[in-house]
């Protein structure tokens, strides 16, 4: 990987799809170049928002369900519902919480009418933490993405697009909707 200030010469990319053509996988070329080319810009926009996030002492998935509980109703939402709506894994959940809750930043309450469900709520700690996060990612990210506003719009459209077809969510919910 280039290091910021340091491009390479040429898109190794564009060259690994030269190669695919020559070695005969012509078929394939575009969609081994579209692939690696998401899983590249996937570690560009992560490097930058850990970097972003690291003074805060968050990962991008904690600052999500920070985030999620900020904006539900309450500041609380059960387990099973966090994970839903943040599409991981129930285990990915327990350990954001772990950490958060470990930090003061939520903490687990028992459901006032279901035993079996426990929510998770954030604390006014993690609202201000939130908050100060958010402004940051905000001016640092996602105000400065890399792109014109007008790509930015195609690009949302075509990753809605191949997220829907992958079963992500139906019509009719995705962005542009």
């Amino acid at each position: 990987m280039a290091m910021p200030g340091s491009p390479l010469s040429e898109d190794p990319i564009a060259a690994a799809r030269r190669q695919w053509i020559a070695h005969g996988w012509e078929s394939a070329a575009e969609g081994m170049a579209a692939v690696t080319s998401v899983m590249r810009a996937q570690q560009i926009m992560i490097a930058r928002v850990e970097q972003v996030l690291r003074p805060y002492q968050l990962s991008f998935a904690r600052y999500e369900l920070l985030m999620l509980l900020l904006f539900s109703r309450g500041g609380a939402l059960p387990m099973n519902k966090a994970s839903s709506r943040l599409q991981v894994h129930p285990t990915s959940i327990t350990n954001a919480v772990d950490r958060l809750q470990s930090a003061g930043l939520v903490f687990r309450e028992p459901h006032p009418t279901d035993r079996r469900t426990t929510l998770i709520k954030i604390t006014d700690p993690g609202r201000e933490l939130a908050g100060r996060a958010t402004e940051a990612m905000n001016r640092e990210v996602f105000e400065q993405p890399g792109l014109p506003d007008e790509r930015l719009q195609q690009l949302v459209q075509t990753l809605a697009l191949l997220r829907r077809d992958a079963g992500d969510y139906r019509d009719g919910t995705g962005p542009g909707a």
